[in-house]
């Protein structure tokens, strides 16, 4: 994962590249033949498969008929229009604040059965308490120079956290441990959202894990990420909001969601491990 929204689109394009060139390859066709049979300048499948020319809606579907995938066309087509529009800069947020960012996911939590969440850096936002989410948004606020809002997007956050103890939903969440060493807020703060998070994993709807620090690990730490159901999935950068809704890449979350979530501790190894980090905050 890029800590950039620009190197982030770059390397869908590349993957979505890589994928056509495979296709390609496989039917067994060189560049320059596919640019004869699709009646296109012999260079453009080249500059295709570098990801130096993103390639059309016509392209896509020429370049699977060619290639006798045309099964492949609608899988590449959502990665297309992905890649087109991936991102929304955390800037276009500046004047209206954090508030309004959290209250317009409010529809896609209420509307997902399933949300599969991976947090190396804070604790997952339905479990986080108001102080805590203050904290947060206050240091969101100050790096970004967002409208001074965190009071509000707190609140926010705290009332769609409502929704884990709602019938119809279910929660699976993976966080590192070193997350629950990172202060958001001062001890007492930090003390009091161990004790919540202690409260809100029992629930019945919710499976929570926790990978420890000294695991010999078979997959390396990345960015935050969520899985709303099958329809979608949203990567958190430091300037933005990823969103991928590929079919074959929301596939590729999905299974690197369960390798991460196979390293995890779950109950009482899992508490065991959070009432450690209280401590801490506690002495």
């Amino acid at each position: 994962m890029s800590t950039s929204p620009a190197s982030s689109v770059l390397e869908a394009r590349k993957a979505l590249a890589k994928r056509l060139r495979d296709m390609r390859e496989d039917a067994e066709l060189t560049a320059v033949a596919l640019a004869k049979a699709a009646g296109w300048e012999r260079t453009k499948v080249s500059k295709i498969e570098h990801a130096a020319r993103s390639p059309s809606v016509a392209d896509i579907r020429t370049w699977c008929r060619i290639c006798g995938a045309q099964d492949q066309t609608e899988d590449l087509l959502a990665a297309l229009r992905a890649v087109a529009s991936m991102y929304v800069e955390w800037k276009r947020h500046r004047r209206t604040g954090l508030r309004q960012i959290q209250q317009a996911r409010v529809p896609l939590y209420e509307r997902t059965e399933l949300m599969r969440a991976y947090c190396s850096q804070v604790i997952p936002g339905h479990f986080q308490t108001r102080e805590y989410a203050v904290a947060l948004f206050r240091g969101i606020n100050a790096g970004h120079q967002f409208t001074d809002d965190a009071e509000e997007a707190a609140a926010v956050r705290t009332k769609r956290a409502q929704i884990i103890r709602k019938p119809g939903h279910r929660f699976a969440f993976v966080i590192e441990e070193a997350v629950l060493y990172y202060r958001m807020g001062g001890p007492e703060v930090m003390a009091d959202q161990m004790e919540h998070l202690l409260s809100v994993m029992t629930l019945p709807s919710v499976s929570f894990g926790v990978i420890p620090r000294d695991i010999t690990r078979s997959v390396h730490v990345t960015h935050n990420f969520s899985i709303f159901d099958d329809v979608q999935v949203s990567v958190e950068l430091v300037s933005a909001a990823v969103t991928v809704t590929a079919p074959g890449e929301i596939a590729r979350y999905e299974r690197e969601f369960a390798r991460l979530a196979e390293m995890a501790v779950y109950g009482e190894k899992a508490r065991e491990l959070i009432k450690k980090a209280q401590a801490v905050y506690r002495a």
